[in-house]
C-alpha cells in the first residue's frame, strides 16, 4: 500500500482544563469626605456577597415622576372666550340702553324748542296783529321843510 493511499486517523489532541484564578481583593485608597449638611445624611447599606466579601455604599432611592397635575375639564381658553362673550354682552347692553336714552333725550329737547317756538311765535304774532289802541307816540306832520346844507330848518 501506498502511503498516500492510506486512510487518515485524526490526531488524538490533549484535553486542556483551565481553572478560573481567583481575584485578589484591590485595596483602594479611601474617597474622599464630601462635606454633607447636618440632618440630610443618607442612610448607608452594607451587602453580604456570596463569596464573604462585604459591599458598603449610599442607598438610592428610586426616582419619583413628578405628579400629574389634574387637567380641567374645561380649557382655560374656552373660559377666556366665554367670559370676554359675557363682557361683551354687558357692553352691547349698556350701550343700548345708552344711546336709547340719548334718542329720549333728543327728542325731549326737540319738543321743548317746538313748544317754545311755537309760545313765543305766537306771543309775536298777537302783539304785531292785535288792534288795541295803544298809541302813545307822538305824531309830527312836516309841512313845510327846508333842507340847506344838510341842515334842517322848520
Amino acid at each position: 500500500m501506498n502511503p498516500e493511499h492510506a486512510p487518515r486517523v485524526p490526531a488524538q489532541r490533549a484535553v486542556e482544563v483551565h481553572q478560573p484564578t481567583p481575584l485578589t481583593p484591590v485595596v483602594a485608597a479611601p474617597a474622599p469626605v464630601m462635606p454633607v449638611q447636618p440632618g440630610t445624611v443618607p442612610t448607608v447599606a452594607s451587602i453580604v456577597l456570596p463569596d464573604g466579601r462585604v459591599v458598603t455604599g449610599y442607598a438610592i432611592s428610586p426616582m419619583q415622576p413628578e405628579p400629574v397635575t389634574a387637567k380641567p375639564a374645561v380649557s382655560r381658553a374656552a373660559v377666556n372666550v366665554a367670559l370676554g362673550g359675557v363682557g361683551f354682552l354687558a357692553v352691547c347692553g349698556g350701550l343700548l340702553m345708552l344711546s336709547t336714552f340719548i334718542a329720549a333725550l333728543t327728542a325731549l329737547v326737540t319738543q321743548l324748542i317746538t313748544l317754545a317756538a311755537v309760545i313765543f311765535g305766537g306771543w309775536i304774532a298777537v302783539q304785531v296783529f292785535s288792534t288795541t289802541g295803544r298809541r302813545q307816540g307822538t305824531t309830527v306832520h312836516i309841512r313845510k321843510a327846508i333842507f340847506k346844507r344838510n341842515h334842517f330848518h322848520g
